[in-house]
């Protein structure tokens, strides 16, 4: 499997597609994440799912919720749980603004995607992110065909 490069560098591990759909992003955040050595293993693998996954603040730490690491197969009895909680690496200051953000506005912190970096560390690009209604998701849709239309006229014109 050839994965393609994010724009942030490295190798991609896993891309939540849907998200940019579904929300209004807003902010982003490159965050490290604490794994075992049989997640990181199977991450490099490319399996990963983070469509459904979410971020959140608890006692002061961030932690990243439903994201689903596949079981390494060659680390048989070793192997990690598939989906539990993976502590994020971020500064309390940013840890801070993310979880006022989440109090106070009600945003969603939701993991884009997950890549390793040029040192070969893994990484989360966290997104502030509103939910979009039915009605702007249309209209986003209706600008991106409008766009594409546009572009096709010029380039026809020469």
């Amino acid at each position: 499997m050839a994965a393609s490069k994010p724009a942030t560098g490295g190798r991609l591990a896993a891309e939540n597609r849907k998200a940019r759909h579904q929300y209004e992003i807003g902010e982003t955040f490159e965050a490290g994440i604490v794994l075992g050595g049989t997640e990181v293993k199977s991450l490099r693998g490319g399996r990963a799912n983070i469509t459904d996954a979410y971020a959140a603040e608890k006692n002061g730490e961030l932690f990243l919720y439903n994201a689903y690491i596949p079981e390494y197969l060659q680390a048989n009895r070793f192997n990690h749980e598939t989906r539990r909680p993976r502590k994020l690496l971020l500064k309390k200051r940013e840890i801070a603004r993310l979880a006022d953000a989440v109090q106070k506005e009600g945003m969603t912190i939701v993991p884009l995607k997950i890549y390793f970096n040029d040192k070969g560390i893994a990484k989360v690009l966290l997104g502030v992110a509103r939910g979009k209604k039915l009605h702007d998701k249309r209209e986003t849709e209706r600008q991106r065909d409008w766009d594409r239309q546009k572009a096709r006229l010029l380039r026809d014109r020469g």
